[in-house]
């Protein structure tokens, strides 16, 4: 290719300038990482979790360093729907980039309710239902595990969204994720967003005692990435088959732009950068710029490169 590729991608009903998002939980609400990326470095960012009320989280120690990769049980601490309205949301509009709202409730109708007033917001391109954090009791994984739960948190988000596109996180600790994909395809979500952490555990041998506070967390970076390719590949293959106008977003492990390549090989239309950041502040932008040199290399554009797994 002698031209520059076209990194542009549409992914459940938001364009991205590059198809390389920050994910939720390792970027805060994006002011905390302006300093290390240029302007439109990225194709946007899914903000921290935002709940009705703010939570403090789960008490420390919730983040330990692990082979490949670390735990982490922070339970969501955020600031709260008015906070996030008044004081995060209206920054992150005003910056380049497609603004994705993580939101977690502990009802149905708490989904709900968030979903309508996000959605009333100009500054939002879409929202991002999180049915699948490992280190909460309410709520939680416990709507991720269900196809029937994962219907019902979607179609009632999307009923409440006023048009905003509705992704859907999901858990890998399930047997099968394809049946989630789909019922939250069913309900109207027009992307799905995998893999979560995996529920995980770390114990000090010399205390015999668990490291984290909250006995168990989610499992992230590289070690869980060929669990990631695996389930998106799974679930991009489902969907292709039954809802082909409904996407996938991969994440789980990708650490360069040949990680996030992987990931659009296996069928995601886009990628969400986690683990890296804690790593590197500026990984996000220099993973959207190595993915840019690998298509330019191969000849093809961000769009072409997604579901191109040879079998």
């Amino acid at each position: 290719m002698s031209q520059a590729p076209d990194m542009a991608v549409t992914v459940g009903g938001v364009r991205l300038a590059n198809p390389v998002l920050a994910a939720s939980g390792t970027f805060g609400y994006g002011r905390e990482y302006s300093p290390y990326l240029e302007p439109g470095a990225i194709g946007g960012l899914v903000t921290k979790g935002v709940s009705l009320q703010p939570r403090v989280g789960n008490p420390p120690p919730r983040i330990v360093e692990t082979a490949c990769g670390m735990l982490n049980a922070i339970g969501l601490a955020n600031v709260g729907l008015d906070e996030f309205l008044a004081h995060k949301l209206p920054w992150l509009a005003e910056q380049p980039g497609a603004v994705v709202v993580n939101l977690y409730g502990e009802s149905v109708a708490e989904f709900a309710e968030l979903a309508r007033r996000l959605g009333a917001e100009p500054g939002v391109d879409a929202l991002e239902l999180n049915v699948s954090c490992p280190n909460v009791k309410e709520g939680g994984m416990a709507f991720g595990c269900h196809p029937g739960a994962v219907g019902e948190v979607t179609a009632a988000a999307v009923a409440e969204a006023q048009g905003k596109p509705v992704w859907v996180k999901l858990t890998p600790n399930v047997t099968d994720l394809a049946p989630m994909a789909l019922a939250a395809a069913q309900a109207g979500a027009q992307a799905v967003s995998l893999i979560n952490t995996l529920l995980a555990m770390a114990i000090d041998a010399k205390t015999r005692r668990p490291k984290l506070a909250n006995l168990v967390g989610g499992l992230s970076g590289p070690a869980i990435k060929p669990v990631g390719l695996r389930m998106v590949w799974q679930v991009a293959g489902a969907l292709r088959a039954q809802h082909p106008t409904v996407d996938v977003v991969g994440l789980g492990g990708i650490m360069s732009g040949t990680d996030a390549a992987e990931y659009l090989i296996a069928g995601a239309k886009a990628v969400q950068v986690g683990t890296a950041s804690f790593t590197d502040p500026a990984a996000a932008g220099r993973i959207a710029a190595e993915l840019a040199a690998y298509c330019a290399e191969q000849g093809v554009s961000a769009a072409e490169l997604s579901g191109s797994l040879r079998l």
